[in-house]
Formats: structure tokens, C-alpha cells, sequence
């Protein structure tokens, strides 16, 4: 570089700080390096003590139970899980559970009815004469929640939603081309018999039948005011028969019989703890139970109850030292099982520090697309949690084993880190290569002894070093999580000059906007190790932080330079008037599923409970922010949307389901 040239950085505010700046990038460079961590002797004596055997042998025991997917089967896997948990060492374990009686709400969620069913069949009759069903040889023939017959059955015709007007479906068996749950309320509304679910989301497996899991006239489970209709499911090679035989104008006749029956009951939960010397404070793993496959998610549950097997051998034998926290486990139906013990257990709750949701399959080393997937928490809980799962990822997962890390993403229990719940989670999750997603063929075999004992690696190690943090970790944490936060505002800023440079200034500004975003948000991750940090070391550990802090500024500093030379400017900031005099206040934890709510009243708006940009929204509310701030944080988190914010939320406000402040 000639010596008497100008350097870039000097017409800049940052120049002053550039040489932190350039300390920065010197520990992005290495902090990821493959060296030793403070995880590494931890994470070595762990998985050399993993049962993958005993693992397997829990997978298999939960999946010959759950995939019954029945209340009374349900309470047989908690009944196993208790006694497996007791023989890991594991004390104060006990079964619990939701009330299932179609009414109850956690949250804004209704609780569904208990389920039950003995024997269910369909066969054709009419022109030909076959079998389409038998639940006691493959139990997702039946959808769950499905209604019951007169005990001769009943027979009716069957038609093609594809080929039937609504109106004319009276009386009828409807043959479905998308999963026959979203469907249920034309179904209820034009007086149908039933469904026959023709969907997969893997065509390919021809002799497959999709699990039909929801089957709520206004939501997932079905509640005291659901439709009791019968729903089947039948494979693709089944489906491409029956319409074979529709276009050539036969007429499909059916009969059916289930034994099934609804009742007020107990949607049931498991949950035992590791003591630690400090009862007041939590690590929590969660995951749920109460599903059809193995791999979604009998894999789970066998690799959480070895890895506290495995934590609780190491404690007893010397190998590790008794934690500080208490470690906990919890083995719940998914989001209903975990809302109702957050109800329950809301003392609990609040003790908790940190936790782990396990919904994923262990798929084969040796097909395409098993990498593990880890999932952040949503922007407005950023965490120290979101950089120690990426570095458990890398001292546990083999070098030859692929994985990546994710956004959050709604759609299972890792929603603790939400605002009205505050616990920093993340969530691993595994492709299965096959998808084979809510599929009866999700199988025990298709499960990988290596990918469960790397799974129960992560979750172990993850767990402990969280019950043993103290002061001196809490260093290394903040180091970390200033790396992952600068490496997203890096990533923004490239972004954004890309776009700027080939002639889209609009998201160039919007990058310039986000680093600021991301900025703001590293620091918030940053302040989350104090929760690790002992309450009379606060203050000395918020001065310790400073210089952190000071660096992700100037990181920002750095990456807005880089911006300005671009030529990128800030975007106008967008006049929302009548959202500048909305704040939101959330009345109730957790999403909006709008199950308790008819959906021709739902006024075209999304239901709550999967979509991103609605729950994200709402975790934004804090009932400080108005709600230009909340579409402004929620644009920054997911892009530009195209969701009618104003409207969205008086509707919510409508309805009750939140309130506005005045």
C-alpha cells in the first residue's frame, strides 16, 4: 500500500475504533476455528459413554405404543417413560398431564377431547370389491379424532373433491387431494359423510398413508365443537385406483365402521429432574410424545431419556461433577402438553435458565439431506443459547456429518424463548433423507443408531455445560455470541452492497437499516449470559460486558462504512399513521391458533398458531411498542411482508384476544 495514500477508513466516524474493529475480525477468524473450547473435554467424556443400543431400544418401545396415537396408548408410553427415566437415576418423576375435555385453554390453545378407537375398516363394495383400510393392521388407516359408525357400519358413495361441486358431497365420502384435515370445515358445512385422505407429501412411498392428525372443525384438535366425522386415510397407489375408476364414470361405492369414541380425559406428561446444588435454578429439554412414527418423534424421546441417562451414570460414577442447576426433562404431546405443564408449572418455569426442544428424526449417515438443522430463538429473544448450540454442533457432530443453523421457525415447543415465557431455546432438527414426514412408513428401521447417539451428544453436552456455568463461562459466551451477531451483520451488509451495486438502492437501505437491526439485537444476546451469572455478580459481570458491547458497535460502525461506500442510504421510514397509535397488549403466553373461533369468521387473516409472520408479530407486542415499531422489527426479522398489520391486530382485538392500550 503506498504510504502517503489516504486511507479508506479515515473520512469515517469509525476510524477511531478501527483498530478494535480489526481485533474483531481477527477473532471471527479463529473463534471457529477447530482448536479446543471449554466444550471440548466435556463433550469427549459424554460420547464415550452414550448407550446408542439402550437409546434404540427406548425408540422402539415408545413408537409400539404412540403409534396407536390413542389416549389410552398414550398413557401406556408415559407409564414406560416414568419407569425409564427412574432406572436412569432420575428423581421426583411423575406423570402428569392436560385436561383433555374439549374446553380447557392454555394459552389461547383449546384443549381437545380424548380420543379413543378399537377398530376401524373401509372396503369398497361397488363396482369391485376390495380393501382400503384396516386399523388393526396399519393404525394410520384411521385419521385421528376420527368419528365413530352404528356398529353394522354405514355405506356410502365416495366421490373426488376434484371432480364434485361442494354442494353434491351431501351424505358422501370425500376422496381428498390435500391433507383432508384442511378440508374439515367444507366438509362440516356441506354435510359430508367423511373424508378419504388421497394426499402425501411423499407421493413416492405409493404403499404410505399420510397420519391425518388434525381433524378440528376450526383448528388442529378436535374440541366439544368439532363435527364428529369419519376420516381414513388410504395410500397413493390406492388413491390413483379409485380415481382411475371415477374417471371412467363408476360409481365408488363404500362401507365403513369405527369403533371409536370421545371423552373428557388427560392428554399426559412425564417429567423428572438431575438435582443440582442449586435447587432454585433449571436446564430444561423438552420434546413430545403422543405421535405415530419413530422418527417423529420416538427418536427424540429415546435420545433425551439417554441423555440424561448418561448425565446421571457421569454424576454418580465421579465423571462429572454434580451440576449447580438442576437439569429437567419434560415428555409432553406437542404444544398442548407443554402449554398446559407452562400452566401448571409456571413457578417452575420461571427457574429456568435455559432449554432444549427435541422434535427430529436420527436418520441414515448414508442418505443425501439427514444433516442436523439447528434453530435459533426468534429475534426478540436473542440468546447467548442461539452461538452455544453451533459450537455443541461442532464438538459433538463428526467431520464427515454436514450441519447448518436456521432461523426460528414456529411450528413444534420451541417458542419458550417468546417474551411472556423468556427461557432461551434451541432446536436441532434432522432431515430424514426419505421424507417420510407423518407417514405410516416412519419406521423403526429407518432410524440410525449413529445419527441418535450423535443427537443424545448434542443434548447432553448442551444440558450440562448449561447447569455448570458460572462466571468464568459466561467470558467465553459473550465472546461467541459477539462472533455469531457480528457474522450476521456481515452477512446483511453483503447483502445489501450486492443489491445496491446492481442497481436496487431499496435493499440496499433496507441493509443498512438491518445491521443497525442486528446491532441492537447482538446486544440484547450479549446481556442474555447474565441469566448465568450469579445475581451478586451482576454489576462487576455488566462492566466486563462494556468492551464486548463497544465492539459490536463498532463492528456496526464498520459494516455502515462499507455501506456508505456502496452508496447504500438509510430507507424512508414508511408513514403508518394509524399504526403509530395501536399498542398491543398480549393478554395470554403463546400463539393464536383461532381454533375456538368458526373460520368464515376469521376474515381472510391467518390462523396463529403456524404462521411466521403472525407469531412474530405477536412477539414483538410487549405493550410498549406501538404497532409501526412492531411492523418495523417484524420486516426486519423476516423481509418485507405482506400481511395487513393494522388490520391483523384490531381483528385479534376484535375478538378479545388482545388489547389495545390506551
Amino acid at each position: 500500500m503506498n504510504s502517503g495514500a489516504k486511507s479508506p477508513f479515515t473520512s469515517f466516524p469509525v476510524a477511531r475504533r478501527f483498530l478494535s474493529a480489526v481485533s474483531l475480525w481477527a477473532l471471527i477468524g479463529t473463534a471457529s476455528g477447530s482448536g479446543p473450547t471449554p466444550l471440548t473435554p466435556l463433550a469427549h467424556t459424554i460420547s464415550q459413554q452414550i448407550d446408542s443400543g439402550r437409546a434404540m431400544e427406548t425408540m422402539k418401545r415408545v413408537y409400539a405404543t404412540d403409534r396407536w396415537f390413542t389416549f389410552p396408548k398414550f398413557e401406556e408410553t408415559a407409564l414406560y417413560l416414568k419407569g425409564r427415566l427412574e432406572g436412569s437415576g432420575l428423581r421426583d418423576v411423575e406423570i402428569g398431564g392436560g385436561k383433555a375435555d374439549g374446553e380447557t385453554q392454555v394459552g389461547y390453545w383449546t384443549m381437545p377431547l380424548a380420543w379413543d378407537a378399537k377398530s376401524a375398516s373401509l372396503e369398497v363394495t361397488a363396482p369391485e370389491h376390495f380393501v382400503l383400510c384396516d386399523y388393526q393392521k396399519v393404525p394410520t388407516s384411521l385419521g385421528m379424532w376420527s368419528g365413530p359408525t352404528p356398529k353394522d357400519g354405514v355405506t356410502a358413495e365416495l366421490v373426488d373433491i376434484k371432480r364434485t361441486p361442494w354442494p353434491q358431497v351431501a351424505g358422501k365420502f370425500v376422496l381428498t387431494d390435500k391433507n383432508s384435515a384442511s378440508y374439515k370445515d367444507q366438509l362440516v358445512k356441506y354435510h359430508a359423510l367423511g373424508a378419504v385422505n388421497g394426499f402425501s407429501e411423499n407421493p413416492a412411498l405409493q404403499d404410505g398413508r399420510q397420519w391425518v392428525n388434525a381433524w378440528g372443525d376450526s383448528g388442529w384438535g378436535f374440541t366439544g365443537a368439532s363435527t364428529p366425522l369419519l376420516s381414513f386415510s388410504i395410500t397413493p397407489r390406492q388413491a390413483g385406483h379409485i380415481r382411475e375408476l371415477l374417471s371412467r364414470g363408476e360409481k365408488v361405492m363404500v362401507h365403513a365402521i369405527a369403533d371409536t369414541r370421545y371423552y373428557k380425559g388427560r392428554y399426559p406428561w412425564v417429567t423428572g429432574i438431575l438435582p443440582g446444588r442449586n435447587p432454585d435454578e433449571e436446564v430444561l429439554v423438552l420434546g413430545h410424545t403422543s405421535e405415530q412414527g419413530a422418527q417423529d418423534n420416538a427418536t427424540g424421546v429415546a435420545a433425551m431419556v439417554e441423555a440424561m441417562n448418561t448425565l446421571s451414570r457421569l454424576i454418580e460414577t465421579g465423571k462429572l461433577a454434580r451440576p449447580a442447576r438442576t437439569v429437567r426433562i419434560l415428555l409432553m404431546p406437542e404444544l398442548y402438553g407443554s402449554l398446559s405443564y407452562l400452566s401448571e408449572h409456571a413457578a417452575r418455569m420461571s427457574h429456568a435458565v435455559a432449554a432444549m426442544t427435541v422434535d427430529t428424526p436420527a436418520a441414515s449417515y448414508d442418505l443425501a439431506g439427514t444433516e442436523y438443522t439447528l434453530y435459533m430463538n426468534p429475534h426478540v429473544a436473542m440468546s447467548y443459547a442461539d452461538a452455544l448450540i453451533l459450537r455443541v454442533a461442532a464438538e459433538c457432530l463428526p467431520a464427515s456429518r454436514p450441519w447448518h443453523w436456521h432461523e426460528f421457525m414456529p411450528g413444534t415447543d420451541s417458542y419458550l424463548g417468546e417474551p411472556t415465557i423468556g427461557i432461551p431455546d434451541v432446536w436441532p432438527y434432522s432431515g430424514t433423507g426419505i421424507q417420510t414426514h407423518h407417514n405410516s412408513e416412519d419406521k423403526p428401521e429407518t432410524v440410525d443408531p449413529r445419527s441418535l447417539r450423535d443427537l443424545t451428544a448434542m443434548i447432553a453436552t448442551y444440558l450440562y455445560f448449561n447447569a455448570t456455568a458460572g462466571e468464568n463461562e459466561a467470558q467465553w459466551l459473550e465472546q461467541i455470541t459477539l462472533e455469531q451477531s457480528s457474522r450476521r451483520m456481515q452477512s446483511a451488509a453483503t447483502v445489501a452492497i450486492d443489491a445496491q451495486l446492481s442497481g436496487d438502492a431499496e435493499r440496499g437501505g433496507y441493509g443498512v437499516e438491518r445491521v443497525r437491526y442486528f446491532a441492537d439485537r447482538g446486544k440484547d444476546a450479549v446481556r442474555s449470559v447474565l441469566r448465568i451469572v450469579p445475581p451478586s455478580q451482576h454489576e462487576q459481570a455488566q462492566q466486563r460486558m462494556q468492551p464486548v458491547l463497544a465492539n459490536l458497535d463498532a463492528f456496526r460502525d464498520l459494516e455502515l462504512a462499507r455501506l456508505r461506500q456502496a452508496g447504500a442510504k438509510p430507507v424512508t421510514a414508511k408513514q403508518m399513521s394509524e399504526a403509530d397509535k395501536i399498542v398491543v397488549r398480549r393478554k395470554r403466553p403463546g400463539t393464536l391458533p383461532l381454533d375456538d373461533l368458526p373460520q368464515d369468521q376469521w376474515d381472510g387473516y391467518p390462523s396463529g398458531a403456524w404462521d411466521t409472520v403472525a407469531t412474530i408479530a405477536l412477539y414483538w407486542c410487549d405493550g410498549k411498542r406501538n404497532l409501526a415499531q412492531v411492523i418495523h422489527l417484524t420486516e426486519m426479522e423476516l423481509g418485507p411482508t405482506q400481511l395487513d398489520f393494522v388490520g391483523y391486530f384490531r381483528f385479534l382485538e376484535r375478538h378479545g384476544y388482545v388489547e389495545f392500550q390506551k
